[in-house]
């Protein structure tokens, strides 16, 4: 299954809802950040590789191992291994909110990752929406909230952890890209997930001696096991095809990157939506100022030429 072009950026938007919910489910999953990121992977990457497998074009898993494999690997464990980890294990330290702010961050780094391996300028338009989405982030994630997001001294590993993962996670974004061309989009994505996965069960073992075994989900608690479950397979099977798979079926992936400024505004909506909670004013002023600004940068060469005109 390989995205075309003309729906890379709505596969993209799906990606981003299913990270824009991932952390609630991550803390409602009950266990520690690093054992966390093991169950997602493990879970999430096998349903990758079944459904690479129901498909007859993407079938063949062996053929790029074979012309290719240490390069997957070592993408694989650089972007999800390590990525992930990262993100899990600041959850240990970091508020979910600390997180989410500074996970969004993403379409930064992919512009920065874009210009550092392909040599492509983010150019001044995108510099500018990114400053003033990351400034409408930033209000309204913390009108209201601002003790949360100070946090205390310990809150400082996590912070850096989240952005770790941010950076490691847009340049495997930039990285696999040509892979995917070469090979197809969703065999590169189960392959990776699913081999960062199987490193993270060992980094996670000998590191901090949690050997997870898949079966025994079925001993936890209904809520903690429907999370992981909701986790592996939403937020993990889904979210990572659609948003790895469209970020590389994208022409510009630096554009279709800052689709991802919108994970707070969508948590916002599901916020509403789910839990009966509104924004303030201020809040709605800064969904207002994010959306713009991701459709000022969607639209550009369109409203370039109008302005022209």
């Amino acid at each position: 299954m390989n995205i075309p072009e003309k729906w890379a950026y709505p596969a993209v938007l799906i990606g981003v809802a299913g990270h824009a919910s991932s952390e609630f489910f991550a803390k409602l999953g009950g266990v520690g950040g690093p054992e966390t990121s093991v169950w997602r992977y493990l879970l999430g990457g096998f349903g990758l590789i079944l459904w690479a497998l129901m498909h007859r074009d993407s079938r063949d898993l062996i053929t790029p191992l074979r012309r290719e494999g240490l390069h997957i690997v070592w993408l694989s464990l650089m972007g999800v291994t390590v990525t992930y980890l990262f993100f899990h294990w600041a959850l240990d330290y970091a508020t979910v909110i600390q997180v989410a702010t500074v996970t969004t961050t993403i379409p930064i780094f992919v512009g920065l990752a874009n210009w550092v391996v392909n040599g492509v300028h983010p150019g001044t338009v995108k510099i500018a929406t990114g400053i003033l989405a990351l400034l409408g982030i930033a209000v309204l994630l913390t009108d209201g909230a601002l003790d949360a997001l100070a946090g205390g001294v310990g809150t400082l590993p996590g912070v850096l952890l989240a952005t770790g993962c941010a950076a490691l996670g847009s340049f495997y974004a930039v990285l696999v890209k040509p892979v995917m061309a070469r090979h197809g989009g969703l065999k590169i994505i189960a392959l990776t997930m699913m081999t960062g996965g199987i490193g993270l069960w060992l980094l996670v073992g000998a590191a901090w001696g949690k050997w997870v075994n898949p079966a025994s989900i079925v001993d936890k608690p209904a809520l903690a096991a429907w999370s992981l479950v909701i986790l592996a397979l939403w937020n993990t099977t889904v979210t990572q095809l659609m948003w790895f798979g469209g970020l590389s079926a994208a022409p510009d992936i630096t554009r279709a990157s800052y689709l991802f400024f919108l994970k707070p505004v969508i948590a916002a909506v599901l916020a509403v939506l789910i839990l009966a909670s509104y924004p303030t004013p201020l809040q709605v002023l800064a969904i207002v100022l994010v959306t713009s600004c991701v459709l000022v940068e969607l639209f550009w060469p369109r409203l370039r030429t109008l302005a022209g005109r």
